[in-house]
C-alpha cells in the first residue's frame, strides 16, 4: 500500500506502534531485532496499514537517547521489516535528521515527528529531499496552557505547515496529529477528542494517538496493562469524530474496533 493511493475518508487506517526502546511507557519496548521483526509481521497480519518504528521514548520525563544509539536501534529493524513486508508502509518516529535519513534509506516512507517540524530545521529538509509523508504532531509540553485547545492545536498545525512549505515538503503529504497526552490535561484531551472534526479545517488527514495513554483509564485508577477497553472506547470515538488514522499498540483488537466503527460511520 502507498499513502499516495489512499482515498482519505473511505476508511480509517491502522498505525501499529513498534517501540525498539527499553523505556516505552506502555511496557512493550523491544531491543532484540528478531523479536521486533516478528512483532511487525504479526501487526501486519492483524491489520496494520502502517508500522511506526521508534527508538526513543517520548514519555513524560523521558531521557534523550544519543543519535548513534537511536540509529542503531531503528535502521536495522526498518531494513529487515521492509524486506519482509514490502506491502506495508513503514514510518520512523524520530526528531533527529540523521536517524530519519537512515530510516528512509532502509525503507521508511513516512516521518513521524512529535515536534511538528519545529525542532531541528534539518529534519524538514530531510523529509523534503526524500519526498516522504510527514506526520506533524502538535506538542503542547513546551507551551503555556491554552484557553482553547482546538485553537492552540490549529495554530500549531499552521506553524508546521509553514515550516514544511519553506523546506519544500509537499503539503499534500502532510498528516496532522493533535498530540494527545503531550502537555494536555485529561479534560483538555477529552475536549479535543469531542471536537476532533474541527481540526479538519486545514484539509489534511488527522491521526489520533491515544492508545494506552492516561486518558484511557488513569482517571479510574487503571494502570497501563488495564487500558485495552479504554483504548477501544477512545478509538471508536476518534473514528466517529473524523480520524483518518489511529496509532495503536493492540493492533488485532483495535483493527476490529475500527472495522466496526467504520461500518457504522462511513456508510
Amino acid at each position: 500500500m502507498e499513502l499516495d493511493c489512499v482515498r482519505w475518508g473511505a476508511r480509517t487506517l491502522i498505525v501499529g506502534v513498534l517501540n525498539v526502546t527499553p523505556d516505552s511507557f506502555s511496557g512493550d519496548g523491544l531491543i532484540d531485532i528478531d523479536a521486533a521483526v516478528k512483532r511487525a509481521e504479526q501487526m501486519a497480519r492483524d491489520g496494520a496499514d502502517v508500522i511506526d518504528v521508534g527508538g526513543e521514548s517520548t514519555r513524560p520525563g523521558f531521557q534523550p537517547v544519543a543519535e548513534a544509539v537511536e540509529l542503531d536501534r531503528v535502521a536495522p529493524v526498518i531494513e529487515r521489516v521492509a524486506a519482509r513486508l514490502p506491502e506495508t508502509v513503514l514510518s520512523v518516529d524520530t526528531t533527529k535528521p540523521a536517524v530519519a535519513r537512515a530510516a528512509f534509506d532502509a525503507g521508511a516512507s513516512v516521518l513521524n515527528d512529535v515536534q511538528g517540524l519545529r525542532g531541528d530545521p534539518a529534519l524538514a529538509d530531510a523529509a523534503a529531499s526524500r519526498a516522504v509523508w510527514v506526520i506533524a504532531m502538535h506538542n503542547q509540553r513546551a507551551r503555556p496552557t491554552a484557553s482553547d485547545p482546538i485553537a492552540a492545536v490549529l495554530d500549531g498545525f499552521r506553524e508546521s505547515m509553514r515550516i514544511a512549505r519553506q523546506a519544500g515538503v509537499d503539503e499534500q503529504r502532510l498528516i496532522f496529529d493533535p498530540g494527545f497526552g503531550f502537555g494536555w490535561t485529561l479534560a483538555e484531551n477529552a475536549e479535543i477528542l469531542r471536537r476532533l472534526s474541527e481540526l479538519r479545517a486545514l484539509g489534511r488527514p488527522i491521526l489520533v494517538g491515544m492508545s494506552r495513554k492516561r486518558m484511557t483509564g488513569a482517571q479510574f485508577g487503571w494502570g497501563v496493562a488495564q487500558r485495552l477497553e479504554g483504548s477501544a472506547a477512545v478509538t471508536a470515538l476518534a473514528v466517529a469524530n473524523g480520524a483518518d488514522l489511529v496509532r495503536v499498540h493492540d493492533v488485532a483488537e483495535m483493527s476490529r474496533v475500527v472495522r466496526m466503527a467504520d461500518d457504522i460511520v462511513r456508510q
